[in-house]
C-alpha cells in the first residue's frame, strides 16, 4: 500500500512500490522514479459515477498515479490533513479531497442542505474503506470531536469534512455573527449530533446564505 507523509504542511509525499493512488487532477507538483498518470472518468467511479456527479453537481476531476518512487502533490498552497480510515466513511467536499489510496471507494451521497455550503447542491463526496486519504483546507484544519452529550454547531463556510456516526441538521436564521449583531440577510449553520469527528478550516468560503 502507498505510504502518505507530509513534507511541511502544504506538500503531500506518497511513496509507491508499484502501488496506485487517486489524486485531484493537476495536483502533482513533482515526482522521482517511474510513474504513470491516467485521467479517470467520473471521479474514478466509471460511467455510473460520471452520470451521478453530473446529476448532483458534485464535480471531481481525478487522475490515477501508479509506479515506483515518490510523487508529490499540492493544491494552491493549501494546508494538507491526513485521514486514516479503518473501514469507515469519510464525507468531504469534492474541492477539499486531494488524494486517496486507490483501494478506497469514492462516491456521492445525499446530505441534505449541508451540501449547499459551496453552492454546489445537496450532495457531497464519500470515501470509504481502509487506507489513507489527504484532504486540504484553507489554513490549518481543526479536528473537533462530537459526542452524544456535546453536539457541534458549524458555519457551513468553514466545514471541510467529517467521519463517524453523525446526523446533520441544516438550520436557518442564526449563525455566529448573528449573536453579536453583525449578521445580514438569511444565515445558516450545521448542527452535528452523534459520535464522530468534524474537520473545520479557519477560513470561510462563500455560501448560498450570503456572508456567514
Amino acid at each position: 500500500m502507498a505510504q502518505f507523509r507530509l513534507q511541511g504542511s502544504k506538500v503531500l509525499a506518497v511513496d509507491m512500490t508499484g502501488d496506485a493512488v487517486k489524486a485531484k487532477n493537476g495536483a502533482m507538483v513533482a515526482y522521482d522514479g517511474r510513474m504513470t498518470f491516467k485521467k479517470m472518468t467520473g471521479g474514478g467511479d466509471g460511467l455510473r459515477g460520471m452520470v451521478t456527479r453530473r446529476l448532483t453537481g458534485e464535480q471531481m476531476e481525478v487522475m490515477e498515479v501508479k509506479g515506483h518512487g515518490t510523487c508529490y502533490f499540492a493544491d494552491r498552497a493549501s494546508e494538507i490533513n491526513l485521514v486514516q480510515l479503518h473501514g469507515e466513511k469519510l464525507y468531504v467536499e469534492a474541492s477539499n479531497l486531494l488524494c486517496t489510496d486507490a483501494a478506497l471507494r469514492t462516491g456521492t451521497t445525499f446530505t441534505g442542505l449541508r451540501g449547499a455550503s459551496q453552492g454546489n447542491g445537496l450532495f457531497t463526496t464519500t470515501v470509504e474503506g481502509s487506507g489513507q486519504a489527504a484532504i486540504v483546507s484553507d489554513g490549518p484544519a481543526v479536528v473537533l470531536r462530537v459526542t452524544k452529550q456535546y453536539p457541534l454547531q458549524v458555519d457551513p463556510g468553514a466545514y471541510v469534512a467529517h467521519t463517524g456516526d453523525l446526523k446533520q441538521h441544516f438550520q436557518s436564521g442564526v449563525n455566529f455573527r448573528t449573536f453579536i449583531g453583525e449578521g445580514s440577510g438569511e444565515s445558516f449553520q450545521i448542527r452535528f449530533e452523534g459520535e464522530g469527528l468534524v474537520y473545520v478550516q479557519p477560513s470561510e468560503r462563500n455560501t448560498v446564505g450570503g456572508e456567514l
